[in-house]
């Protein structure tokens, strides 16, 4: 019996045309929305275009109602899954933001394009033809949010993009896909040890990511005091360090109550507290900081916004990152 899959559109370079003076951009029709009848073959595809922006134009918020959408369709119809067409830029992020605000069993997957629509080359409809097929594995249930592009199936929770413009941009650093899709069947050979649902009804704290670098000073770390920030990430150097004056601001921040979360700029690796000088992770860790493992600053930046969005439940944010 064919799966029931949802299709939602959210814009992005997977929806966009280049002109004839080369500059790619979005469509008042959005082009996918004429492929959906070939898809037919794959599963029963109900479509719908939720927004059409490119992913820099997305926020939370826009997360939000993205999630909001799903939740309400699946209390009215009977899903099997869930594709989601979207732009690479800020992909990754709304990829974790579902992961960590839905809890469904069956598949949601998001997927894109590097090349627009009349691009020689265009791989938006052959990535999305492989997130359907996805969607409709039964394998690819209870495995949390998943993103399908270049033959490869990641885990929200790892995936990255690492290049401006090649097709192969999402990868999982350390880890690695949890599964590929062959021209004959959807293979997938790891799946996540645990997740952790929030329940999340609006965005409205503030929070701020930066990245530390040699000889940065503590008037950058003081300035989201100034600007009222509820929270900040930081990408500290190596295992999660930085310059010692940069210690003195995070100092302030922590006696004002504002949480200050930590992991590494590094690729590879878990930030956590090991060294005991003077704005070493360890020192840092003393002090309050929070390390956030296995994650990367974007990614820590919206989970520490959800957490702070508990007004019912206030969450245990160590606990929550740890």
């Amino acid at each position: 019996m064919a799966k029931n899959i949802l299709l939602l559109h959210t814009g992005g370079t997977i929806s966009m045309k280049m002109n004839e003076k080369g500059a790619v951009l979005p469509n008042d029709k959005n082009p996918l929305l004429g492929v959906s009848e070939q898809l037919s073959k794959y599963a029963n595809i109900r479509e719908m275009e939720v927004f059409n922006y490119p992913s820099p134009h997305i926020t939370p918020k826009e997360m939000l109602y993205l999630r909001d959408t799903i939740v309400q369709y699946t209390q009215e119809h009977v899903v099997d899954g869930i594709v989601i067409t979207h732009g690479t830029d800020t992909l990754e992020e709304t990829a974790y933001f579902l992961d960590l605000t839905t809890q469904f069993e069956f598949p949601i997957v998001l997927t894109g394009a590097m090349r627009s629509s009349n691009e020689l080359g265009a791989d938006g409809v052959y990535n999305l033809v492989e997130a359907i097929q996805v969607a409709c594995s039964d394998d690819a249930r209870n495995k949390g949010v998943l993103v399908v592009m270049n033959d490869e199936i990641h885990q929200a929770f790892n995936i990255t993009k690492t290049s401006t413009s090649s097709v192969n941009t999402f990868q999982s650093p350390q880890y690695g896909p949890i599964g590929l899709v062959t021209k004959k069947m959807v293979h997938i050979h790891q799946a996540p040890i645990k997740r952790r649902y929030v329940e999340v009804n609006s965005i409205e704290k503030r929070v701020a990511l930066l990245k530390v670098y040699a000889g940065m000073e503590r008037d950058l770390i003081e300035a989201i005091l100034d600007l009222k920030y509820d929270g900040v990430v930081l990408e500290g150097l190596g295992q999660g360090n930085v310059p010692p004056d940069v210690a003195v601001g995070i100092q302030k921040l922590l006696q004002a109550n504002i949480p200050v979360i930590l992991v590494s700029r590094c690729f590879n690796g878990i930030a956590e507290g090991v060294y005991g000088y003077e704005g070493g992770g360890k020192s840092l860790e003393n002090l309050g900081v929070i390390f956030a493992t296995g994650i990367n600053g974007q990614k820590a930046r919206l989970k520490l916004l959800i957490g702070l969005n508990q007004h019912n439940n206030p969450i245990d944010l160590k606990e929550f990152f740890n």
